[in-house]
């Protein structure tokens, strides 16, 4: 992927078939005319590149594997070989075509054997030497969702991301169809997304690659990421719960923003107190919802009379939704007067509300 672009791949296996086209036609080594050897040659010429698209998908642990699995193959069927050499009964034809079988079925089982069982090499035992260079970069191609959430910049400019920052040519084209959008709302997102884009790439300690790989015969950007990442082995960062999913059903590594932001998200006990800012009237009859700066959900029972002021609460338990976190409690007297006077008399806990903020209200329904 890296080092030779596509359109350059494509131009030297033109070079490989057109060379090689010339040269059936001019020593023409199939009896007959010069066109049909030309044409032997590019069926070889299209298997050749057939076989080295299909290597090029293998990691290197495969290909050692199966070189080393044809080799042993091979020596075998060379010393078996000698054998039926050495036989006086059997005539030259026999022996021939007994010694280019063998030769092909122990070449054969041991390239798939080898490839098989190549992943159990351990290749940090040669000392670096057959060291796979891919293998040991670590990196990342972003989803345009995670580019367009903008909190991937942040994370990034806390020194947290490490590795080559992978930005495939497909995921600038849709970032620029959405911000090229006749929806405004689209539009904004869209040119936030590239906005963010400069933002990391403007980031110096960080190593910023954007590839041409594509993927013509995928339609969806979500599989061409998939397959991206499975062909250069690298880790997709996204916030997008469905691609989450399916690309670990496929095998390929994700690196969840929303899952990042819940795990970091302060722990929060039953019994603890805190003050809060009552901003609406919940779900069920007589509840009051609250927000916490990161967004989570805090209902309280009996604050509907709190409305648009801040209230001290005690924890009565936590609930965590594929939504995030919600966090329940009730007014610290209701809760002393419950028999829970020994935890509410512990010192409030500090935390800021934000009563503007209602984007995750949804979970409330």
């Amino acid at each position: 992927m890296p080092g030779i672009m596509r359109f350059d791949v494509i131009l030297i296996r033109l070079i490989f078939t057109a060379i090689l086209l010339a040269v059936g036609y001019v020593l023409h080594p199939i009896p007959g005319h010069p066109l049909f050897s030309a044409g032997v040659a590019g069926v070889v010429a299209i298997a050749i590149i057939f076989f080295e698209m299909r290597i090029r998908r293998s990691s290197l642990k495969t290909l050692i594997g199966a070189a080393a699995g044809s080799i042993l193959g091979i020596m075998g069927a060379f010393l078996i070989g000698l054998l039926i050499i050495m036989q006086q009964g059997l005539g030259n034809e026999t022996k021939i075509f007994l010694t280019l079988s063998l030769v092909l079925f122990m070449s054969y089982v041991g390239l798939m054997v080898g490839a098989a069982k190549g992943d159990y090499l351990e290749l940090s035992a040669l000392g670096g030497i057959f060291s796979d260079k891919a293998a040991r970069r670590d990196l990342k191609i972003l989803d345009t969702s995670v580019i367009i959430d903008g909190r991937i910049a942040d994370v990034a400019e806390t020194g947290f991301l490490t590795g080559t920052l992978i930005i495939p040519q497909f995921i600038l084209r849709e970032l620029q169809q959405v911000a090229d959008s006749p929806d405004s709302s689209k539009r904004q997102r869209g040119r936030r997304g590239l906005d963010m884009l400069n933002r990391l790439q403007n980031n110096a300690s960080l190593d910023i690659q954007i590839v041409e790989t594509d993927f013509p015969s995928v339609r969806e950007v979500d599989l061409k990421l998939i397959e991206l990442g499975k062909q250069s082995d690298a880790v997709i960062v996204t916030n997008d719960f469905n691609l989450n999913k399916v690309a670990q059903l496929r095998g390929v590594n994700v690196l969840n923003i929303n899952e990042l932001a819940n795990a970091l998200k302060p722990v929060v006990l039953p019994g603890e107190a805190m003050r809060v800012f009552i901003l609406k009237e919940g779900k069920e009859y007589n509840q009051g919802v609250a927000y916490l700066d990161d967004g989570t959900m805090v209902v309280v029972d009996n604050a509907r009379r709190l409305i648009g002021k801040n209230a001290d609460i005690a924890v009565t338990s936590v609930l965590q939704t594929t939504a995030g976190k919600m966090i329940f409690g009730r007014i610290c007297d209701e809760a002393e007067n419950g028999g829970n006077g020994e935890r509410s008399r512990r010192p409030l806990r500090e935390v800021k509300t934000a009563p503007a903020m209602t984007r995750i209200s949804d979970t409330e329904s």
